[in-house]
């Protein structure tokens, strides 16, 4: 099984003083011990660097530009960084349209396109009502992997 990470995972992974830290932690070792390949989309990483460099009252995490460096080496390190798919165009746009898409839920929608393009099976997030629209991928929480 491939498991494509959510962004707000990856800011409970570096945050340790979230209270969400220890399941997202605790799901993504669970889903290591059943063999799933554990993947990461270079927007998943911009992303993360957009929220962990926004100051925190601006509900961000304050780091500077070299710690997000140092978080996202350590995130490629960790799990499988997928290229970029030449059709991305083509399937984000489809999706899109067949879903209505509208606003910020264009970043949403792109990530499905990805996995499509990449076969995978499932994305791991802590807001899975972002991606219940979408029958073409399995969406999983940390509760529902460490149940």
């Amino acid at each position: 099984m491939r498991v494509l990470l959510d962004t707000n995972i990856l800011v409970r992974l570096r945050d340790a003083d979230s209270p969400l830290h220890s399941l997202c932690v605790e799901a993504i070792e669970r889903l290591i011990n059943q063999m799933a390949q554990i993947c990461l989309c270079l927007q998943v990483l911009i992303e993360f660097w957009s929220v962990s460099t926004r100051p925190r009252e601006a509900n961000g995490m304050g780091l500077s530009p070299e710690e997000a460096y140092a978080e996202c080496q350590r995130f490629r390190s960790a799990f499988t960084l997928l290229e970029e798919p030449p059709e991305i165009a083509d399937r984000w746009l489809s999706l899109a349209h067949l879903h209505n898409i509208r606003g910020k839920q264009v970043h949403d929608a792109r990530i499905v396109a990805f996995a499509q393009a990449h076969q995978i099976d499932a994305i791991l997030t802590l807001n899975p009502d972002d991606f219940a629209r979408y029958d073409e991928l399995t969406i999983l929480t940390p509760d529902e992997v460490l149940r």
